[in-house]
């Protein structure tokens, strides 16, 4: 058996991080929902 959950820092980035929101439309509604609610950590 295999263990299931294998974090990796770069692959959390590139889909979660805050370059890649900003890059699409969706990314950056996302972005600016989080501030308006005053959210200390806008994207990981």
């Amino acid at each position: 058996m295999s263990i299931t959950y294998n974090p990796k820092n770069k692959k959390r980035k590139k889909t979660h991080g805050f370059l890649s929101r900003m890059k699409t439309v969706g990314g950056k509604n996302i972005v600016s929902r989080r501030r308006s609610k005053g959210r200390v950590k806008v994207s990981c």
